[in-house]
């Protein structure tokens, strides 16, 4: 794979991991990076993560916590004074008085938690209590696909692009694709023309990222939420096809396009790539795959080659001491799946095979680097409790919980007030089975008992104790999760 930066970028993000060594030599500090794809929760992570560690949450396989070492946490001024702050009271208040989920990640914010612990060793319980500081980057998983694009040039783009677009047979896509098969790659630069694609462009990505296509590796992300780039030449381009290659004239279309897109890479993908993916220590990506499982094995197998090429990005490894101290190296990757409440407890070991199946070769990348990677299966705000239902003679497994406002089953809409006891169906115990033939429904896909039936819930009320505390935010193996990340920096 090609580099993603020149040596200007490493000088750069050596100095800028010096000023970071420099400014936690009075206490332990670890940047923990929270990614994934579009709604896979990152905000309702970070969120549940930082509630339950300041209201004392239950949290019984975090040892640290668990074994009583953990004083207490507290929120602290962000280093970064440039980083937009994340907004975790008013996450807060939408998760627990609204019962509403929290708006998803538009842009890059940061917060920082700082723990309080006694070591696990003799002399470092001696040196007194120790301080973590954990400095939580969270940023929007459109920014996380553009990643990829810094190692492939306008016409290896191109050609991708284009394919995908062929292959998802959609309206929108259909329309660009026609569009662009319309032009020459030869022909003269022409702004009027490159709008009019590249609007073409964007809705073929907006339409493919709905719930009911579930597709994952369409960059470039900030097409979707362009901000203050909105309407600059960087954000003005397209895709072309017809063969276009490096043999096009100056002051054609193609060289016009392929200007703009390395322009995207050199003031939005480079810039973030550098000063804040290169500062990371340790790595949480969050995937929804229930969601790609609702929309079939085409969905599964672009979720596969989406993370596979996020995960080629990350620096891995551990390196020797000078290479710690001028450069970081996430040396811990946990990988996600989401949403586990959404299935009762016997599925949330299919659903971990699942999603090792579908990270095979990404985890084989990052282990070889040397990064520790572990997957589980959690729900960061656990919004459904499990019951059984009767269907004919038979018992089933089920969640209950309160779909959210417009969710449908079998045709009945919900109203966003009313509990339901739902049999999701069954994950299959061979995860290959899931990955079966594209054209195949999902109702009778191989090896699925039932269809699987998964709608979104409220999040839950807060349980209150008898002296009228509420307890904190309830969740699915969020603890084991904080013990992988930070665990090993509390000892």
């Amino acid at each position: 794979m090609a580099r993603l930066t020149t040596i200007a970028d490493e000088t750069r993000i050596a100095l800028a991991n010096l000023a970071d060594r420099a400014a936690s030599v009075r206490g332990g500090t670890v940047r923990l990076g929270v990614t994934g794809l579009s709604r896979a929760g990152k905000t309702v992570f970070i969120t549940a993560l930082v509630h339950n560690l300041i209201h004392g949450g239950r949290l019984p396989l975090f040892r640290a916590y668990s074994s009583g070492r953990v004083i207490g946490a507290e929120l602290q001024p962000q280093p970064d004074d440039a980083v937009p702050r994340f907004a975790y009271e008013d996450h807060v208040k939408a998760l627990v008085d609204d019962r509403i989920w929290p708006e998803s990640t538009r842009r890059i914010s940061e917060l920082r938690i700082t723990i309080a612990y006694e070591s696990a060793t003799f002399i470092g319980r001696r040196l007194g209590r120790g301080r973590l500081h954990v400095d939580i980057v969270d940023y929007p998983g459109e920014w996380l696909l553009d990643l990829p694009l810094l190692a492939k040039d306008f016409a290896t783009w191109s050609a991708e692009a284009t394919a995908r677009a062929a292959a998802s047979g959609a309206p929108a896509a259909k329309a660009w694709l026609a569009r662009i098969g319309a032009v020459s790659a030869d022909a003269p630069e022409d702004e009027t023309l490159a709008r009019e694609l590249a609007a073409l462009f964007t809705e073929h990505l907006r339409e493919s990222r709905d719930d009911r296509q579930a597709l994952s590796t369409l960059p470039p992300g900030r097409f979707l939420m362009p901000g203050d780039l909105e309407g600059s030449p960087a954000l003005t381009f397209s895709p072309l096809t017809g063969g276009v290659g490096a043999g096009s004239p100056e002051g054609s279309l193609f060289r016009m396009m392929a200007r703009r897109y390395e322009a995207y890479k050199a003031a939005v993908v480079r810039p973030f790539f550098r000063e804040h993916f290169t500062r990371l220590d340790r790595q949480i990506v969050l995937v929804d795959a229930l969601q790609a499982l609702n929309a079939g094995p085409a969905a599964l197998a672009d979720l596969e080659n989406a993370l596979t090429e996020i995960l080629a990005c990350f620096r891995p490894g551990r390196g020797n001491w000078l290479s710690r101290f001028l450069s970081r190296r996430i040396d811990r990757i946990l990988l996600a799946a989401t949403k586990a409440d959404h299935l009762h407890h016997g599925d949330h070991d299919r659903l971990e095979a699942i999603l090792k199946r579908l990270l095979a070769r990404a985890v084989e990348r990052a282990s070889i680097s040397g990064a520790g990677v572990d997957v589980l299966a959690l729900a960061s705000v656990r919004a459904t409790k499990e019951g059984t239902v009767l269907e004919g003679h038979e018992k089933l497994p089920s969640i209950i919980g309160t779909p959210i406002d417009g969710e449908t089953i079998n045709g009945d809409i919900f109203d966003g007030a009313t509990e339901i006891a739902l049999f999701p169906g069954d994950l299959p115990d061979d995860p290959e089975a899931v990955f079966g033939v594209l054209d195949e429904p999902r109702s009778v896909q191989k090896g699925l008992a039932a269809p699987l039936r998964f709608v979104r819930f409220r999040p839950p009320p807060l349980e209150r104790t008898a002296e009228g505390y509420t307890l904190s935010l309830p969740h699915i193996r969020l603890d084991r999760a904080l013990d992988y990340l930070i665990g090993d920096r509390l000892a």
